[in-house]
């Protein structure tokens, strides 16, 4: 079986923890308690034919530690990262970008997503097509849209990380 360590990054009240919860147990609380630390959840991924099985061992950070989580031991062994930004708050977008960007100079070459989280409330919060930091929008690293609360494209998200990591494990 193949295990990578993915760590859940973004600011907080992102949705980080349910996106965990909902992936790791098909649930979602309405009740909201911040993650203190870290907490570590896993996640098999459903194995495609003709491929190993793989698992996720997901780090659902705190989100305060901004720049420092890049210097901490929280990141030694990091495969992947699901860098969670919530669509009803353009600031956590920003955050997502410099997360991101902090990632990849930490960890060159590892797999990440942006994940614009509570895609369920888009239509309380007005948009446009040039909404949120354009940097999200490069073809670089996926962009993808889901929602704790429906379970919208969340197994897909870890899906397609996991595909990903393993073609370039091959």
């Amino acid at each position: 079986m193949m295990v990578r360590k993915l760590m859940l990054l973004g600011e907080m009240a992102v949705g980080k923890t349910s996106i965990a919860n909902r992936l790791a147990f098909d649930r979602f609380g309405e009740s909201y308690k911040s993650t203190i630390g870290t907490d570590i959840y896993v996640y098999d991924v459903e194995a495609q034919p003709d491929e190993k099985p793989f698992r996720f061992l997901i780090w659902d950070t705190d989100g305060s530690f901004e720049d420092a989580m890049f210097r901490s031991h929280y990141m030694r062994g990091a495969h992947a990262a699901i860098i969670v930004g919530d669509l009803t708050r353009r600031k956590t977008l920003e955050s997502q970008l410099r997360l991101a960007q902090k990632f990849s100079e930490a960890l060159p070459g590892r797999y990440f997503a942006a994940v614009l989280n509570k895609n369920d409330l888009r239509d309380e919060v007005p948009m446009d097509d040039n909404w949120g930091p354009k940097g999200l929008r490069r073809p670089f690293f996926p962009v993808i849209e889901t929602s704790a609360k429906s379970g919208h494209n969340i197994k897909r998200t870890f899906q397609d990380g996991a595909e990903t990591i393993a073609r370039r494990d091959r």
